[in-house]
Formats: C-alpha cells, sequence, structure tokens
C-alpha cells in the first residue's frame, strides 16, 4: 500500500462546525509549494464550492486508501501562520468558547500581491543593534520601580502603576498634530508612555522582541514618540488598523522574519506573531477598546495572559488605576506587583458648591479661580462626559427625557436654537410634542463639549477655546494659554503639562448603569489628572464616596481590593467567570443542560434567566431572542467553554437551510460570549 503526503487545513470560515482540521491529499503539481502556514483553497464537497484556508501540517505518511480530496489551489506560498500562533489562537479560541478562525482573521491581513512580491524580493531585516546609551536611559527609567528589570528579565508577571507625570524627550510631535510643540526639537509624552518603552528597549537589547498593546491611536502616538527617543525607526512595526491594507501586510511579513523587533499596537497586536518574544506589555487594560467586539470577544488582557504561559515570556501590565480583574491576579499570586521607589501623585482638590453659589453650580469659585490663575502660565483642561452641544433633552414642563416619535431614540440638540434630532435614527424631531404633557418645548438636560466650550468662552472672554472630542481629534497642544475641552479619553497631550484640569460631570459619569463604572470613572479622571505639569491643581467637581477619596490620595490599588472584596460575596465577575448565551427557549435549554452536566458541582443560582431579550440591533430587531448568564468558577473554565462550545455547534448543524426561493427572514442561533464585562440579563 502506497502512502501520500496529506495536508491538515483549518478553515477560514464562522461557521462554528467548521473550526476543526480538516485533511486533504496533496496533488503533485502542488507538493513544492505545501507546507505549514501557507494560504490554500480547498473544496467543501457538502456545499459544493471553494473555501480558503490555512495548512496547519502536513503528514508525510498516510494510508492511500482513505477517501479524500485534493487540495484546489496554494495561494501563497509565504506561511503567514506560524506554529506559534496557531497554538495561541487555538487555546484563546477554546477559553472562550469560540473558533480558532475567527481570531485568526483578526490578526492576518489580507494578501496584497505587490506588497509581498517586495518583501520576496528584498534582504531580510538585519538585528537592531540597541546602543548602550539607549540602554543606559531606559536602565534609569525602570530604576524608579526597584526589581522590575530584573523580574522582566526572569520572565516575571509584574502589575505597576505607572508615573502620573508628563516627562519631555527629543523628538517631533506626530505629522497629523493640529497644535505644535513648544521648543523645536523636544516633544512631550506621558510618563507611561518613556516606562513602557524602556521596557521595551531592554527587551530587545537581550535579542528578544516586544510586543506593547495599547487602547487607541492616541496612545501608540506617544508610544511611538517614547520608543522614538531610545531606538532607531526600522526597529519598531506597526500592527494598527489604520494603516493600508499594503502597510499593514508588509509589516505583518516583516514580523515573519527572524530579527526581534519591537511591536506596538491595538487590542490584535498581542497576537502578533514577532519572532522570540521576551516582553508582552499591556497599557490601560481597563479601556473598553482594548475587548474585542468581534467573535469570540476576546479581552487583550486575557490572550496576553494565555500567550505569556505559552511562551514563557514576560508580562507587564501598567495603568494608573487598577482594574479589578489585575487585582485578583495579584491577591492569587499569578502576577507580582511592584510599587515605585517614590510615590508620585498629583494635586487632587475636590471641590464643592460654596455658600452663596448657586447650588449645583457646574464650575464652583474654586474650580474656576484654579482655571483662571492656570491660564497666566499655559493650557487648562477642562474634562466632560459627552461631545456635542446638548447630548439630551428633556420635556421643559415634566421633565421627562424627549423621545424620538419613531424609534424611541434620545433627542438631542446639535446647536443653540436647533431642531432637535434623535440620536440613533437621526431624524429631526420638527413639530415633537411630550407624550406626558403634551408639551411642545424642551430643556437641555447636559452639557455636551461644545456648549461647554460656549459657556467657559463667554467666562473667560480673549481666552483661546480648544475643543477635542471625537468630531474634532486632537493629539497635543502647545504651551501657550488656552482651555481645552475634551471629552473623557480624548484629552490632547500639552507640551509641559497643563496647569490645572478641571473634572466636570463626575456625578453624570458615575449615575451610569453599569456593574464597573467605578472603575471606569476612576480611570478616566486619573488619566486626565496625570496630564497635569508638576503641582498644578486637579479639581474633581461634586463628587464624593469612595471613588473620589481614591483619586484625591491616589489610591486607586486599594480602591481595587475593595470593589474586588464587595464582588466576591456576590458572585459577581471577576471574582468568577461569565457566559452569556443567547438563542431561541431550546438552544438555550440546551446549553444550560450541558454545562449542568459538564460540571456537576454548579449551585443552584450559577445560572441567571433565561429571560427574553431584544437585541438593540436592527438586524435582530424583528425577533426577540432568549438570553441567560452562567457564573462559574475559573477551575471549572475548560469544562464549561467546551460544553458551551459544544452547544453552539449542535445549534448550528440543526439550523436548518431556507427551500430554494423562499425568503430567509430572521433566524436565531445561539450565541456565546465568555467573560462578559459587565453582565446584564
Amino acid at each position: 500500500m502506497t502512502a501520500r503526503r496529506v495536508a491538515r487545513v483549518l478553515m477560514d470560515s464562522p461557521l462554528p462546525q467548521l473550526d476543526r482540521l480538516f485533511d486533504y491529499a496533496i496533488p503533485d503539481e502542488l507538493a513544492a509549494e505545501a507546507a505549514p502556514g501557507v494560504r490554500v483553497r480547498v473544496p467543501l464537497r457538502s456545499a459544493g464550492r471553494i473555501i480558503d484556508g490555512y495548512i496547519v501540517e502536513i503528514i508525510d505518511a498516510d494510508p492511500a486508501d482513505r477517501p479524500l480530496s485534493d487540495l484546489d489551489t496554494v495561494i501563497s506560498p509565504v506561511p503567514v501562520l506560524t506554529p506559534g500562533l496557531y497554538a495561541l489562537a487555538r487555546r484563546v479560541a477554546d477559553r472562550a468558547a469560540g473558533g480558532a478562525g475567527d481570531i485568526l482573521r483578526l490578526v492576518i491581513p489580507r494578501r496584497m500581491v505587490r506588497a509581498e512580491k517586495t518583501w520576496r524580493a528584498r534582504a531580510q531585516s538585519e538585528p537592531v543593534i540597541v546602543g548602550e546609551d539607549a540602554v543606559a536611559r531606559a536602565s534609569r527609567v525602570l530604576a524608579a520601580y526597584p526589581g522590575l528589570a530584573d523580574a522582566l528579565a526572569r520572565g516575571g508577571r509584574i502589575a505597576i502603576d505607572a508615573s502620573p507625570r508628563p516627562v519631555t524627550v527629543p523628538g517631533s510631535p506626530p505629522a497629523d498634530t493640529a497644535e505644535t510643540a513648544g521648543p523645536a526639537g523636544d516633544v512631550t509624552i506621558a510618563g507611561w508612555a518613556l516606562e513602557l518603552a524602556a521596557a521595551a528597549t531592554l527587551t530587545l537589547a537581550e535579542g528578544h522582541s516586544a510586543i506593547v498593546v495599547t487602547p487607541d491611536y492616541r496612545d501608540q502616538e506617544q508610544l511611538a514618540a517614547a520608543l522614538a527617543a531610545l531606538l532607531p525607526p526600522d526597529a519598531v512595526v506597526r500592527a494598527d488598523a489604520r494603516r493600508t491594507g499594503p502597510q499593514r501586510y508588509a509589516d505583518y511579513l516583516r514580523l515573519l522574519e527572524p530579527a526581534p523587533c519591537v511591536v506596538i499596537g491595538n487590542r490584535s497586536a498581542v497576537y502578533a506573531p514577532a519572532p522570540d518574544v521576551g516582553l508582552i506589555a499591556l497599557w490601560d487594560d481597563g479601556d473598553l477598546l482594548l475587548s474585542e467586539p468581534l467573535s469570540p470577544g476576546v479581552h487583550a488582557r486575557d490572550a496576553a495572559l494565555v500567550r505569556q504561559e505559552l511562551d514563557g515570556c514576560a508580562l507587564l501590565l501598567a495603568g494608573h488605576t487598577r482594574t479589578t480583574d489585575v487585582q485578583r491576579l495579584v491577591e492569587t499570586g499569578w502576577v507580582r506587583e511592584i510599587a515605585p521607589a517614590r510615590r508620585i501623585s498629583p494635586r487632587v482638590v475636590l471641590s464643592a458648591t460654596q455658600q452663596g453659589e448657586a447650588r449645583g453650580s457646574r464650575v464652583p469659585s474654586a474650580a474656576f479661580t484654579a482655571a483662571r490663575e492656570g491660564l497666566r502660565a499655559g493650557p487648562v483642561l477642562v474634562q466632560v462626559a459627552r461631545p456635542g452641544y446638548a447630548p439630551s433633552l428633556v420635556c421643559a414642563e415634566c421633565r421627562h427625557p424627549a423621545r424620538c416619535r419613531h424609534c424611541g431614540g434620545p433627542l438631542r440638540a446639535r446647536r443653540h436654537g436647533a431642531v432637535p434630532d434623535c440620536g440613533w435614527c437621526g431624524r429631526a424631531a420638527t413639530g415633537w410634542e411630550c407624550v406626558h404633557c403634551g408639551s411642545d418645548r424642551v430643556r437641555m438636560a447636559s452639557s455636551g463639549s461644545e456648549r461647554t466650550a460656549d459657556e467657559l468662552g463667554r467666562a473667560f472672554a480673549g481666552t483661546r477655546i480648544i475643543v477635542s472630542d471625537g468630531e474634532h481629534p486632537l493629539l497635543r497642544v502647545d504651551r501657550q494659554p488656552g482651555l481645552v475641552i475634551a471629552t473623557r479619553g480624548a484629552e490632547p497631550v500639552a507640551d509641559g503639562g497643563y496647569r490645572a484640569v478641571l473634572l466636570l460631570d463626575g456625578d453624570r459619569m458615575l449615575q451610569a448603569d453599569d456593574l464597573r463604572i467605578g472603575e471606569s470613572c476612576l480611570r478616566w479622571w486619573s488619566n486626565a489628572a496625570a496630564l497635569a505639569a508638576p503641582g498644578a491643581p486637579v479639581h474633581l467637581v461634586g463628587v464624593t464616596g469612595p471613588v473620589a477619596r481614591a483619586l484625591a490620595t491616589w489610591t486607586q490599588p486599594a480602591y481595587a481590593r475593595a470593589e474586588l472584596a464587595e464582588r466576591s460575596p456576590l458572585k459577581m465577575p471577576p471574582s468568577v467567570r461569565v457566559a452569556a448565551i443567547e438563542g431561541t427557549p431550546q438552544e438555550i435549554t440546551a446549553a444550560i443542560a450541558a454545562v449542568r452536566a459538564a460540571d456537576a458541582a454548579l449551585p443552584a443560582d450559577a445560572v441567571l434567566g433565561p429571560v427574553e431579550h431584544q437585541p438593540i440591533s436592527d438586524a435582530d430587531r424583528a425577533q426577540a431572542t432568549t438570553r441567560a448568564l452562567v457564573r462559574f468558577p475559573y477551575r471549572s473554565g475548560a469544562a464549561i467553554t467546551d460544553a458551551l462550545r459544544g452547544a453552539v455547534v449542535t445549534a448550528a448543524l440543526r439550523t436548518r437551510r431556507p427551500a430554494k426561493g423562499r425568503p430567509t427572514g430572521p433566524r436565531n442561533t445561539l450565541r456565546v460570549r465568555v467573560d462578559v464585562l459587565d453582565p446584564e440579563l
């Protein structure tokens, strides 16, 4: 009996039943190009079509009597799927009850033929030589954390509280910066960016790659500026979704080369197939942008933990605040906490309305005075909750929220005197009347960034006013006096730091219906406070309680400990893992039965629901679904996620395709998301 070579292929398909390896015979004409990691096209006998995939491995000796289809085409001879990347995708997908193909779709860019030909024609990159002066500077930066450099060199898992002080480094601001920096050749960046850049520099100097993950492009630009002061440009590779297709593919091909490098990017960069990874650093893991919205919805922090375990590299979790997820890892001993040798904190003031002032004044006299004095020396930051002019409106008579008559969405005003429009469907609310009292008048219930700019512009006549939000993105401002009105997370860096920081709308932020709203507010305020110049006042307006005290005393880890202690007896994340299940009642019942069969020790209250749930998306709005939550301990994670994955595959196989010529209409399929951040039925 003759033997043949067989390729084991992973399909590039979102169908859960195809999330396994399929065997295909390698025909003689493709034998030279068929290798592990290359893209291929293979036939699907059941569907009668061709589908893309990746060769994961090749079996060199297989009995010829087994009926197998042949590979159809080798798309490219470049092995874009490395063994390490596949192992990581498989492990992460199994942990999240998802598919490995969904993970790889986020990581591997589309093939660009011209970029691939250029890469194959040129010589491979040479190893980067890190200068002794760069190593010395990086060592001095990390010396602020005793033992941190040694712990990273030994592959430790570390959590640090980053420095809340901006620093000035040689360089130039990004090309798309609207405002210029101060002295030529210098640029001000956040202290955390220099600390992570220093850790990456020392890692590269030891001959290992480093991966640094940040939530958004603002953080990436700060990190890039810090790295530019320490490393040559060819040492840094970007894994950034904002880059063009050819650029992304060229950068990905660079990662396949053996020369170590520093990778910076957003959440998907944690999977980057860089050679010989020695460090994975994650900045501000509490930012929701690090939570992948696409299936299987894995947070970058969880993927980094899995990769650290697989690669044996160092893991550095840094932030101005600490999430309860990281605090749980610290308390279990999985992550080690390293405190700075010298505690540095901004000068935070809790501002409240004083006697004689209008009750509920948006800017109390103390904060107003601080802003006026700060403007004498430089820019002043004012953080607000929402963008726009009036993000929410209420009836002027009965104070009920003003809603759109078409979809029920909230009404807003884009400018003073403008006709309100809907925040959901965008329709103009011409002729609006309140359904409760019949009034046709509305009033503003909140002030956005643009209305705040108008109000403060009148209060500070002749002062430069700058707005930074989603519609007016701004990365940097110069050191000239001016009021910078920014929404949370959109605060630009000021050259030399802000001379005063005002944190408005804190009471509104805390009213959000969110399990983690306290953590989020503390993170928003701390990140803004860290942009203040040394000694500059930071005024938190109208907020008291544990969150305000944690900011004022700069004891964010203590707040995380208290939050985790409160959630543990309530069995709320992260003290337990939570999976959200959505589908038809029959699918939900089968999934819950599979979960209980997988772990008979689950308590009766482990399952919450099921209840009828109406999705927000227009595609699913026509048909309500059923939703349930499953709370389970970490020790049962593998068994529970495997059971949920099996339930998803079973539901997909039972879904019948509509008869030819009949409209499909909406249909339910079982959907599972594990480790939801805010469990809600």
